[in-house]
């Protein structure tokens, strides 16, 4: 696993070093330098201005050559054309890092991409945050290395939450929008254009951070597969929520992403797959991401989140209720005897859950505070959300109110504990000093506790098991047709169908008898790979005649639909009896390497696109896991009087192709399985693809052997 801690001395330097600072504190070269002044950064600042004897009333330097000490960090405010001169006269005085504010680089286009390369190239071993980087600040230390214009709307509050963006304006709008709803920020950074330094490893190194509890994380493009999987990890391992925004689901947002910071967006599919598998949050909004940090504040990650409700309006609990079945958060109904009780205290009130004390509690505060106690003593929630609108606000209640709150925390201190109240931020202020997260609006904190318990299940997870590898097996040169295919995977021990490949008409008839009728005849060719959209594939066929007759017509028809295509023969296959269509597959991404798909298959998969992604390779366990995410399970299950299929040999199959693809190595471009028929005994592939690169060099990866 990766180690990110060289990136402390950026993050966290002794001594800073400006170019182009500006004596006006509102330009780009002179933001951070009035930041850092007016929070007193402990550290050396040397501002380097060759037109200027002193900046904001600091001695400036017209050169780096004639700074009194090496700086940890350089912050360039030049045009863009200057900067490549400028970083390789700071590398060649040993500075360790420097943060590039300036833009015109590769999100403009060629000529920018050109300069981009030339920094490259020019830092030597200097690490670089950017270029077109708003900065980085840390406030354990006031190292405020950014011109951002957020901070001259107010400070960051207090907090152990770190913000890791590629974009900088995003990134100080979540920054605003955190002040605003009263969650606190320590450490922030914003890397651009990723020359070096990329959002990937900023995020590893807030998981290895003891200051840091909660990352938040936007993110356009992932550049290093690898090494966001390391920081994920460490990030999973040290129990710290990754809340991730992946913006460029869309085509229009990929091309945005694109000219935005010059990333390539990705396969959105196969990065929900990464973050699904190491516990990411991943989110749609700033609201989003600072609700479920707000939340996780608290340090509560339940494996299985319960919600008790306490409310004055039925109506809001009938939303809440809407609320937590969408977002997986289980109700469980109040015990009888905790119910009898609250009906005794109050024989008109709902107790069921959510429970409604109505409006009498207002007239009644204890009955809030008593009902609350019984709701919590019975152990059964994780969390406990009360709802007041507007009445928390009024000056006749909160007092009262605040007492009885009170009294419910103290039954049961390692509740996390919610109130949903429309209040000045007085009011608020008071609240959360008893302990209690407030949210105006209930439906948003639902959402956050399903995260958290989302996160209490990833935790409890562990690592993955890993899988045994499979026995020695050889990659052909190039691209096989069906028969070749199956033959190379049968060695891996994936299960197919019993199969001959005949270049007669007798030899078919000699192969239909031995494996019986009814059979499956298909057209064998490499060069045709969707058989059915050209009548290439014949089902239940019975008889000699009918082998004879379709011989003739599967060439008849490939060679009609595909002129220069190579035509092999026909196959003859074992056809499975009455069984559900499944696809596996393997792609392997530039990125993340190998992944492994599942779904529903046969001709409906890019209909109904219910397919799961895994990165490659993990054990039969996790390829359960996989199984089941798909919408269709029930159809896998049995519906309408048919019988489940055999979930285990379905999960077998589909571990030893991730097992299959991770030894096969980056020449196995890809595998279809389309369809695997699953039945109550078992899990054949019925059809097979693998898609292969050419042989550069002979390797272990080649010949599919781990050591």
């Amino acid at each position: 696993m990766k180690n990110f801690s060289s990136l402390s001395s950026l993050i966290a330097p002794k001594s800073v070093a400006i170019i182009g600072a500006s004596n006006d504190p509102h330009r780009i070269g002179g933001r951070a330098l009035k930041y850092m002044l007016e929070r007193r950064f402990a550290g050396d600042i040397y501002p380097i201005n060759p037109k200027r004897e002193t900046i904001q009333g600091l001695r400036a330097y017209a050169d780096v050559s004639l700074l009194p000490a090496c700086p940890d960090v350089a912050i360039l405010a030049l045009a863009a054309d200057q900067v490549p001169a400028a970083l390789k006269e700071l590398e060649s005085i040993g500075v360790k890092n420097a943060v590039i504010f300036s833009s015109g680089f590769a999100e403009t286009g060629q000529e920018g991409e050109f300069l981009q390369q030339q920094i490259a190239r020019v830092a030597g071993s200097m690490r670089v945050l950017g270029p077109n980087s708003l900065g980085v600040f840390n406030a354990e230390n006031n190292f405020w290395g950014t011109f951002t214009a957020t901070l001259e709307t107010g400070w960051p509050l207090p907090g152990r939450i770190g913000i890791a963006t590629q974009s900088g304006a995003y990134g100080a709008h979540m920054l605003c929008a955190a002040r605003g709803q009263g969650v606190g920020i320590s450490t922030f950074v914003a890397t651009g254009n990723e020359v070096d330094i990329t959002v990937a490893e900023v995020i590893g190194w807030m998981a290895e951070n003891d200051g840091i509890d909660i990352i938040i994380s936007y993110i356009e493009g992932v550049r290093n597969g690898p090494e966001l999987i390391s920081a994920l990890q460490l990030a999973k391992a040290a129990r710290k929520p990754v809340i991730m925004l992946k913006a460029g689901r869309s085509a229009l947002g990929k091309q945005a992403a694109k000219s935005h910071t010059a990333a390539l967006a990705g396969d959105d599919a196969v990065i929900d797959a990464i973050l699904r598998e190491f516990g990411v949050i991943r989110v749609n909004g700033a609201q989003e991401a600072l609700d479920i940090a707000k939340v996780a504040t608290r340090g509560i990650y339940p494996q299985e989140s319960t919600l008790g409700v306490l409310t004055v309006s039925g109506g809001a609990g009938i939303i809440i209720s809407d609320d937590a079945e969408q977002y997986g958060v289980a109700l469980p109904e109040v015990p009888s005897d905790a119910r009898a009780r609250m009906q005794a205290m109050l024989p008109f009130a709902s107790t069921r859950n959510p429970v409604d004390c109505t409006a009498q509690a207002l007239n009644e505060m204890t009955l809030t505070g008593n009902f609350g106690i019984e709701m919590v003593q019975t152990d059964l929630y994780s969390a406990l959300l009360i709802f007041f609108s507007h009445a928390g606000g009024v000056a006749s209640i909160v007092p009262g109110l605040r007492t009885e709150l009170r009294r419910i925390r103290n039954a049961r201190p390692d509740v996390l504990y919610i109130l949903s109240v429309l209040a000045s931020d007085d009011v608020i202020a008071g609240y959360e000093e008893d302990g209690f997260l407030v949210f105006d609006d209930p439906g948003r904190a639902v959402r956050a506790l399903g995260a958290m318990g989302r996160l209490g299940r990833s935790f409890a997870a562990g690592e993955s098991s890993l899988p045994h590898d499979l026995p020695h097996f050889f990659l052909p040169e190039q691209t096989q047709n069906e028969a070749m295919s199956k033959r190379v995977l049968a060695e891996a021990g994936i299960s197919v169908t019993r199969d001959y490949a005949c270049t007669s008409v007798a030899q078919a008839i000699d192969a239909a008898a031995q494996i019986g009728y009814p059979v499956v005849m298909k057209v064998l060719s490499s060069d045709i790979l969707h058989k059915t959209e050209i009548g290439g594939v014949l089902l239940n066929v019975s008889s000699v005649e009918e082998v004879s007759s379709g011989y003739e017509t599967l060439l008849t028809r490939a060679r009609t639909a595909v002129p220069d295509a190579r035509i092999d023969g026909v196959l003859v296959s074992q056809q499975i009896g009455q069984g559900v269509e499944c696809i596996m597959g393997i792609q392997n991404d530039p990125i993340f390497g190998s992944m492994a798909l599942f779904g529903l298959g046969g001709v409906h998969v890019e209909v109904f696109k219910d397919v799961v992604l895994r990165r490659c390779p993990f054990g039969v366990s996790e390829a359960h896991e996989v199984i089941r995410s798909i919408r269709s399970l029930p159809l896998l299950e049995g519906v309408r009087g048919s019988s489940a299929v055999d979930l285990n040999a379905l999960a077998k199959m589909l571990s030893r192709l991730s097992v299959f693809a991770a030894q096969a190595g980056s020449r196995l471009r890809s595998v279809d399985l389309n369809p695997v028929i699953a039945t109550p005994t078992g899990a054949w592939a019925v059809d097979a693809v693998l898609e292969l690169g050419e042989v550069q060099k002979l390797e272990e990866s080649d010949l599919g052997v781990l050591n």
